[in-house]
């Protein structure tokens, strides 16, 4: 059987109108989460860091979809962690917590009937629970080691009946439990970048500056008493729009670009017989080869410049690149 709902004239003011007030709703919702935040967050990340075992989330309904959230902002975090749905649990699934474990279950109401079925078998189990509920006085709170407050004042449907404020409400408190864990770690971003290989995300943080430069016979270089008509040969050569410009000792001194030949031009000089040194932009932008890729992308914004040479830890010239290769790379 169909239901059909008569939808009434749209209005344009009304709806910006409820879409400010659920986002106000909510943002009070979550800022109330702060003021409320007591010894019972520091007393679940004592659980969590003391886990040697996983944390296993579970929620029912939309908890379970912010359960399932939370699991994977831990793992990805620093804090191992997995969903268990708590209908599977009680149909083998349970056989996947350890005494090793520690156990966040999340239920506005704090009476999700499968949740509060499973709580005595995790408990037999050996393995700790926290409870992140909207009651305080409800059975998983009261069988929990530790309760973390989630409540809201209101939900932002009209009904007051769809989970909205309070999904949000602990979506961010699982959020905060996870970074802060996070800073306790001390996870950085060469550990971030372990478990986010993929994706721009992944290119952003493990693509370096070696991966994407050219280097060697690919390498533009003049020395320092090279001729022009030297210089654009091996700008020609090399199509980077730029040569360096070095000492016998493969330092640099300058660079001489595009931008630097138009100058040149400008000034109607026969370029036959210029030294590149006397044209060339002294003491240029350069990058180490070990930085990360987004690095060089940041020096370029920030100076508004479309390369940089490459150095080594002792400041010799190994390679150069220009925004084009970290398009190519993904890293842009």
């Amino acid at each position: 059987m169909k239901i059909h709902h008569q939808v009434t004239e749209f209005n344009a003011a009304d709806a910006l109108r409820r879409g400010r007030e659920v986002l106000g709703i909510e943002a009070e919702a979550v800022s109330a989460l702060a003021g409320r935040l007591d010894d019972s967050f520091v007393q679940a990340m004592r659980l969590v860091l003391a886990c040697r075992g996983r944390v296993v989330v579970s929620g029912m309904g939309k908890s379970g979809h912010i359960g399932s959230k939370i699991a994977a902002t831990l793992a990805s975090t620093g804090t191992p962690a997995f969903f268990v749905h708590p209908g599977e649990a009680s149909h083998g699934d349970l056989g996947m917590i350890t005494p090793e474990d520690v156990c966040l279950a999340l239920s506005n109401s704090g009476e999700s009937a499968e949740l509060t079925a499973i709580v005595p078998l995790i408990k037999r189990r050996g393995a700790r629970l926290i409870a992140m509920t909207g009651n305080p006085r409800s059975t998983l709170a009261r069988e929990a080691d530790v309760h973390l407050d989630a409540s809201v004042a209101r939900e932002a449907c009209p009904l007051n009946l769809a989970p909205t404020a309070s999904t949000t409400a602990a979506l961010a408190l699982g959020d905060a439990l996870a970074i802060a864990l996070l800073d306790v770690r001390g996870f950085g971003s060469d550990d971030f970048a372990s478990t986010h290989p993929g994706g721009s995300l992944g290119r952003r943080l493990l693509v370096h500056v070696r991966d994407v430069m050219h280097s060697d016979d690919e390498l533009p270089q003049v020395r320092v008493d090279a001729l022009l008509p030297q210089a654009l040969l091996e700008m020609t050569r090399k199509r980077l729009g730029m040569t360096a410009v070095v000492d016998d000792n493969h330092h640099v001194l300058g660079i001489f670009t595009d931008g630097d030949l138009r100058r040149v031009l400008e000034k109607a000089q026969d370029v036959r017989n210029v030294l590149v040194a006397d044209v060339m932009t002294p003491s240029p932008r350069t990058i180490l080869a070990d930085q990360l890729a987004v690095v060089a992308v940041e020096q370029m914004q920030q100076f508004n410049i479309n390369g940089l040479l490459v150095l080594d830890d002792a400041g010799r010239l190994v390679g150069a690149l220009n925004m084009h290769d970290l398009l190519r790379a993904g890293v842009v």
